[in-house]
């Protein structure tokens, strides 16, 4: 029962990346901001992140991903941000803790501390900066799942920033480990989504990952999403998904169309996307008007003249993001 249960979730939702982010206390709001304005990670900023993300009906959270800066972060800091994550919505959230390091035995040590604490599943991107062949790959994530063997594995497909692409084959390999149950698919193409989805097979999860192709995930057969804006707009995911699923998809698209005009609009600002995000959230407003949710992106002067007067750094809050 209990993969039943676990597997109707993931169906019946998609997850918002607990992230982190900017450092000012009067802009902590939205996706990212676990920061104290000395650069330390904030506990309370972590809480209050999960439980805003629990209030607005989310129901999942996949915690120290792409755009939540991962690769900068110590082992201590990515423990510190998911024991607070799981302190405060434990229980109440399915949690995905990605733990995938820069080296097998950091990973490991992040998929038993994530186990520790009863997440629900673990995600790995493979190993980056060094191309390595099908069978390095299967086994880093099969080490790094050894290390949690009761927690699921999901595998993430992100080829564009970790510079090696999940292929067929290699899903083939790693289906033969049981605790592999599916994919968060962060390539450009679509297709890939079919292609996992029908070599996994009906109970295999692939998550779409690319906010700006959400409902075109779910056209090719995602189950769902995971993705780094939505805690920016999460009505306006979840009221595309609700069309979607009822068979309005000229109304899903409407609104897809409207997600992917004010992350346009976060990527034109004078700063990263991710520092823009967490000055876009209180200027956000969506309502109903007939048919269509219209949105509207309002970026007052002011807020726009807070990121362009920010000084750019090279700590680890400031630099790429996906």
């Amino acid at each position: 029962w209990y993969w039943m249960f676990f597997r109707f979730f993931l169906f019946f939702f998609f997850f918002f990346q607990a992230e982190d982010g900017i450092r000012d206390f009067c802009l902590s709001r939205g996706l990212g901001d676990v920061y104290k304005r000395q650069g330390n990670i904030s506990p309370e900023r972590v809480r209050a992140l999960a439980r805003h993300l629990l209030e607005k009906n989310v129901k999942g959270l996949y915690v120290g991903g792409s755009s939540g800066e991962c690769i900068y972060q110590s082992v201590c800091e990515r423990k510190a941000v998911l024991e607070n994550v799981m302190a405060e919505v434990g229980g109440k959230l399915t949690i995905i803790a990605h733990v995938a390091c820069n080296n097998t035995a950091d990973s490991q040590e992040l998929a038993k501390h994530a186990e520790s604490l009863g997440v629900d599943a673990i995600a790995a991107i493979p190993p980056i900066y060094f191309h390595l062949p099908t069978y390095g790959i299967a086994q880093y994530w099969n080490d790094i799942s050894a290390a949690a063997p009761n927690t699921d594995f999901i595998i993430y497909n992100i080829p564009q920033l970790a510079g090696v692409a999940l292929t067929s084959s290699l899903l083939a390999e790693m289906q033969k480990n049981p605790r592999v149950i599916g994919v968060k698919n962060s390539s450009v193409s679509t297709q890939d989504i079919q292609m996992w989805k029908d070599q996994g097979g009906e109970d295999f999860v692939v998550m779409n990952g690319p906010d700006e192709q959400f409902i075109s995930g779910l056209a090719m057969g995602a189950t769902g999403g995971i993705g780094g804006t939505y805690a920016v707009m999460p009505e306006l995911f979840i009221k595309a998904r609700e069309l979607f699923c009822a068979g309005n998809p000229t109304g899903a698209f409407a609104i897809q169309n409207d997600i992917c005009r004010i992350i346009y609009k976060m990527c034109a600002a004078h700063g990263n996307m991710y520092d823009v995000v967490t000055v876009s959230y209180t200027h956000l407003r969506a309502h109903e008007t007939g048919r269509n949710l219209v949105c509207r992106l309002l970026l007052e002067k002011k807020k726009k003249k807070q990121i362009k007067n920010k000084p750019h750094c090279h700590r680890k809050t400031s630099a790429l993001h996906q």
